[in-house]
């Protein structure tokens, strides 16, 4: 495997030549056409619809995935999709999905949208990118995805075409003879053309393009950013990002026989850039395993016999899936494995300290976002590493922890709290969003992405997070608007006052949880509430998983409902509860603000205490604690 980033490393490659002058790729063809011509026969992506270790799998070299991105570019063009017109595919993982991503930027803009989102979702982000072409499956058993999509597009005029992927191919024996026969019908019709994309590709010429491939940098993927507000933010990432986040594996994490399991959607910029750019950029070999992937049905039980049949040298994982890795046994000879790679949430030292018990194998851990086109920093495995920071800015990423004044920003000194603010070739500097008052008051100094995450950075140069200075409630990397669930739970006719948090948690770093005032004189219980939640909120992430009613909502001076109050509840009655469920005579005395460590639960004794038992059970949340004085 390529070599770690490390301290000197960073310093070295921005000493040996600025970024603008790299002689890397101007388009998204270039950059797979030079991975083509370097590595043409070896194994590209390979993909199984299933999860067991011996089921059909199919793989593609990069002879053959540049081939299929050729006809795919060819193919959009021909459906009226130019540099700046949109081609969204709202699928799962398939190689389609693979050749659909990087066609779509190829001739045009690409906008992948996650398929667990509601139609009015779909829509929405249809209508704010006005996609031309549709990329999704072709109607299956037990999938409603087709009709999700039909839906959609009904409600969006600007789609003209509709590309539908049939994932039968991928079924072998009788599977493949049955599904056909019992595919459902879409009753749903749009005015959209409907064609097959398999036959529609195959009438593309794929040894060359069919139109002239500008050497210019432009936009060409639009993500969008939460997955359960009422209208996600669509971020712009241009040719130059996605390239960059490439160049950055190849520099200091992949190199050719690498072999990359990664179970994670290609709707997100985890899979999309770091994981697939980086395989195009080293010529690596990256595996997708099933149409959901750590959600796939068995992929968790097969998922080391899995590694043993791919010989991967490198998983793709985020905390989530690490926990519900970690509670079965390794079945399997994963001696060919590395290391792991972990993103999307705060990864909990406990979980860490147990996957490296059971593995042998250590885990990278990545801080990115949506708006930098991904990755910020790295915590790196050689060198010191710093349990509960993100590590190091990468290679031309400038880091800024900045206080906004009066009269304009204050960069903060060693260890002191600020905004993260960022700058790097992933950041697209004025433009960061379709929505231009999206972009308003985002940047700082005119080029540093104000992201919103509350930092600091030690005297080693580490970057640590310690809040949030946006409201976000992240679940497993889904980011949900607290917003979604206080104006669902408004709508109930006893409700004044709602506001809704991420509590800690184990599995998913976060879940959303709800506190709430009564109107004087009403009466509803949780239950009662959260009857009325689960008819109101449609994407089921979003639904809170506790409602608390309290006499009355702490509130800042005007009325607003302080949200840090609200936290320290919501800790202290999850750790309560683990604590008391370990049986350790332990509670949580207070919960208290710590500038360098965000807040940190103070917990008191009420008998023998194991230390090594509550750092065990404590150890699996993200959030710090301490004992109390």
């Amino acid at each position: 495997m390529g070599k770690f980033v490390t301290t000197a490393d960073v310093a070295d490659i921005e000493a040996e030549m600025p970024w603008a002058q790299r002689p890397v790729a101007r388009t998204m063809y270039e950059f797979v056409s030079a991975t083509r011509a370097a590595h043409g026969a070896r194994p590209a992506v390979s993909y199984q619809l299933l999860s067991g270790p011996d089921t059909k799998r199919i793989t593609l070299t990069w002879a053959e995935l540049h081939a299929q991105v050729t006809q795919a570019a060819n193919l959009f063009r021909s459906l009226g999709v130019g540099e700046k017109d949109v081609v969204a595919y709202v699928l799962p993982n398939a190689l389609e999905t693979v050749v659909t991503l990087i066609g779509g930027a190829v001739a045009g803009i690409v906008n992948p949208i996650n398929p667990l989102l509601e139609p009015e979702q779909i829509s929405a982000i249809l209508r704010e990118t006005k996609a031309r072409v549709v990329v999704t499956l072709k109607a299956l058993p037990k999938s409603d995805l087709a009709q999700k999509v039909a839906e959609a597009v009904r409600h969006a005029p600007s789609v003209k075409t509709v590309l539908e992927v049939d994932l039968v191919r991928y079924l072998s024996g009788a599977k493949r003879i049955i599904a056909p026969l019992i595919r459902p019908k879409n009753p749903i019709h749009h005015a959209a053309n409907v064609k097959s994309f398999a036959a529609e590709l195959g009438r593309q010429p794929a040894d060359r393009l069919t139109f002239a491939d500008v050497p210019a940098d432009r936009v060409a993927a639009y993500f969008h950013t939460g997955g359960t507000t009422g209208m996600p933010k669509v971020a712009q990432h241009k040719v130059s990002g996605m390239v960059y986040n490439g160049w950055l594996g190849q520099q200091l994490l992949f190199k050719p026989d690498d072999v990359v399991m990664c179970p994670l959607p290609l709707f997100h910029v985890f899979a999309a850039y770091p994981i697939l750019m980086g395989m195009i950029a080293s010529g690596a070999h990256v595996v997708f395993p099933t149409p959901q992937g750590y959600r796939g049905e068995g992929v968790f039980d097969n998922f080391w016999k899995l590694i043993e049949r791919y010989k991967a040298t490198y998983m793709i994982t985020v905390p989530t899936a690490l926990s519900a890795l970690m509670q079965r046994p390794v079945d399997a000879d994963i001696s060919s494995l590395r290391s792991a790679f972990s993103g999307s949430s705060p990864l909990p030292v406990e979980l860490f300290n147990r996957f490296k018990k059971l593995t042998g194998i250590g885990i990278v851990e990545g801080y990115g976002l949506t708006e930098c086109t991904c990755l910020v920093s790295i915590n790196p495995p050689e060198g010191i590493k710093k349990i509960g920071s993100v590590g190091m800015p990468f290679p031309y990423t400038h880091v800024r922890i900045l206080v906004q004044t009066p009269d304009g920003f204050r960069s903060c000194g060693v260890d002191e709290v600020g905004e993260i603010c960022v700058a790097n070739p992933g950041v697209y500097e004025g433009s960061t969003y379709t929505e231009e008052d999206k972009n308003h008051n985002l940047f700082a100094e005119g080029r540093f992405l104000r992201t919103g995450d509350l930092g600091r950075i030690d005297p080693d140069g580490y970057l640590f997070i310690t809040g949030r200075a946006k409201d976000l409630i992240i679940r497993g990397g889904h980011n949900i608007d607290p917003a979604i669930i206080e104006e669902a739970l408004m709508g109930h006719e006893a409700v004044a006052v709602v506001g809704a948090i991420g509590q800690p948690d184990v599995h998913s770093g976060e879940l959303p949880v709800a506190y709430v005032e009564l109107v004087k004189g009403a009466t509803a219980t949780a239950a009662d509430l959260l009857a009325y939640a689960a008819k109101h909120i449609h994407e089921r992430a979003a639904m809170p998983k506790h409602i608390m009613v309290l006499p009355e909502l702490p509130k800042t001076a005007v009325g607003k409902v302080f949200k840090p109050d609200l936290r320290r509840m919501a800790i202290a009655r999850v750790f309560d509860a683990a604590l008391a469920e370990a049986g350790v005579p332990a509670t949580v005395e207070s919960v208290a603000e710590d500038k360098k460590r965000g807040l940190v639960a103070k917990l008191k004794r009420s008998g023998e205490v194991d230390e090594a038992q509550v750092a065990h059970v404590l150890g699996s949340f993200t959030n710090p604690w301490d004992w109390a004085a």
